[in-house]
């Protein structure tokens, strides 16, 4: 491990661009995996877990501990997303199933156990609803200084919503879990607030087919990796390279979900850059804020608020990313992943 290892509690509701995330940090040498957790979000938390051994599996990890999370929400049912993740996450993608089961532990208990294990050393990210987390707090009401830094795939301020007009698909999924974990984390040092990744920032993150065939050239992978808009739906991939055939397959349904919802042939990669600011906090440009979740509200439930102004009275509980330079991450991404990729052959 290099000299500025970032250990890791990684918690996804995997997904396509959650996907995406995992293999960056698996391709990243500063990263240290000390657990993945299961949640629902994308897909039920049983499949989620699945799809996370199924990857580790893929990429050679199988030492990496995969826990399941929450089935459910804290209050509300369960919804999902199918419709721009495919039947089982994944996309287009058909990974081998692992013959690995979950853990014993939790993913609550696993977030305890962990933080407790490395006080003061241990980064949390969460690219899905925070159900998990939270349930941790209610176990260690501690974490928020237990952790060196929690970064957050989660929000929308000064941006539309994309899943109502005015909330993030992974808030609205669980906005009282999101709620508990702000106000939690009001207790962090100044220099350890949560870093939070809202659509603001992570909808400027357009991975393009281009982006993909270069990742596929970084591998090695033959044929070249050529995706159009003009391909027939659920057009599979012909890479040679395993990790790049079914990553392609993967991204696939997410551009054709973007392009049928209007917003043209490209993939909005919200988690792969919340992975990236993880382990390397200059990647994005952030701002202090108090940020409060709307739980009422007949049409603003689950709408992330943020008080720039100091105008409740309260410090700010977190770090709100406000920029970033998209083409610095994807040369990075593609060199990390496709060079990742060209290892495991």
């Amino acid at each position: 491990m290099p000299a500025t290892t970032v250990p890791l509690i990684l918690d996804v509701d995997t997904g396509i661009d959650d996907s995406l995330a995992l293999l960056y940090l698996l391709a990243s040498p500063e990263a240290e995996i000390l657990t993945v957790a299961s949640t629902a979000g994308n897909v039920p938390a049983a499949q989620v877990a699945a799809n996370n051994l199924a990857w580790l599996d893929l990429c050679g990890r199988p030492d990496i501990e995969v826990t399941l999370g929450s089935p459910v929400p804290l209050t509300d049912p369960l919804r999902t997303t199918e419709d721009t993740h495919g039947p089982q996450g994944i996309g287009y993608a058909q990974l081998p199933a692992s013959d690995r089961t979950v853990s014993e532990r939790s993913s609550a208990q696993a977030w305890v156990d962990v933080a407790r294990s490395r006080p003061g050393e241990v980064t949390g990210l969460v690219t899905g609803p925070l159900t998990n987390l939270a349930l941790a707090l209610r176990i260690e009401p501690a974490l928020p200084t237990l952790l060196r830094r929690l970064v957050v795939m989660g929000g929308a301020f000064h941006h539309p919503g994309n899943t109502t007009p005015k909330s993030e698909w992974n808030i609205s999924v669980d906005p009282e879990a999101a709620q508990e974990v702000f106000d939690a984390f009001s207790v962090a040092p100044p220099d350890r607030l949560p870093v939070i990744c809202p659509l603001d920032v992570t909808e400027t993150i357009e991975m393009r087919p281009e982006h993909l065939r270069r990742l596929a050239e970084v591998a090695g992978s033959t044929p070249d990796e050529l995706i159009t808009e003009t391909d027939p739906p659920g057009t599979r991939s012909l890479a040679d390279n395993p990790v790049i055939r079914h990553l392609s397959d993967a991204i696939r349904f997410y551009l054709e979900f973007h392009r049928d919802q209007g917003e043209g042939f490209l993939a909005h990669m919200h988690d792969p850059f919340a992975a990236a600011l993880a382990l390397d906090p200059t990647l994005a440009q952030t701002r202090p804020a108090t940020v409060d979740v709307e739980l009422v509200g007949t049409l603003t439930r689950g709408c992330t608020v943020a008080d720039w102004r100091g105008m409740w009275g309260r410090e700010p509980n977190a770090e709100v990313a406000v920029g970033a330079d998209p083409h610095a991450f994807f040369e990075r991404l593609i060199d990390r992943v496709g060079r990742f990729a060209a290892r495991l052959g």
